[in-house]
């Protein structure tokens, strides 16, 4: 029975995570009442679980962390080809940045810090694995092609909001990344 219980409650807190998600990207100012309509729960069960407002946002923002470390994960950034991880990677990133965009947009701080910076170690990984493969130049400063491939990430997320296919849009970045704007 209590696994049940667990299992139904984690199932409530994930759906007022994703209602607060889509209610708070188109109304940043909206009311814990709205998000909890979203949800399809009583206002009582949103405040049950989050104190404040502040609070289900930091929630929001630790859960979208863990999903993009999962994301990266799931590619397998130290394991598979690079070609094939740096794309996969991008994909992954691609659809968790769309799919949490308001959460992923705020700073961030803690335990969320300590996420963002494994990622950015598995990413320094891949791009110095890139290289060793002779996919990027020898000569490449990895810190500069991390940052140059994280503000193409945004701006194909960015498009991926307004409804561009996050498949094509990875396929872009990593066409980008690797050859450039140039004739």
């Amino acid at each position: 029975m209590t696994r049940a219980m667990r299992a139904d409650s984690e199932r409530t807190a994930a759906a007022i995570l994703e209602a607060a998600e889509r209610v708070l990207r188109e109304h940043p100012a909206a009311s814990m009442e709205q998000i909890a309509k979203a949800a399809g729960v009583a206002r009582t069960t949103v405040h049950r679980r989050f104190a404040s407002r502040e609070a289900l946002v930091e929630a929001m923002i630790a859960w979208a962390a863990e999903q993009f470390r999962d994301a990266v994960e799931a590619a397998r950034p130290a394991t598979a080809p690079p070609l094939i991880a740096l794309h996969q990677v991008t994909a992954n990133v691609l659809r968790v940045k769309v799919s949490w965009g308001f959460a992923m947009s705020r700073a961030v701080t803690g335990d969320v810090e300590r996420i963002h910076d494994e990622v950015r170690q598995a990413c320094i990984g891949l791009i110095r694995r890139a290289r060793d493969a002779g996919v990027l130049r020898e000569d490449v400063d990895l810190e500069w092609v991390r940052r140059v491939y994280y503000a193409l990430i945004h701006e194909a997320a960015e498009e991926g909001m307004a409804g561009a296919d996050t498949d094509e849009m990875a396929a872009c970045v990593v066409d980008t990344l690797l050859k450039g704007v140039g004739a």
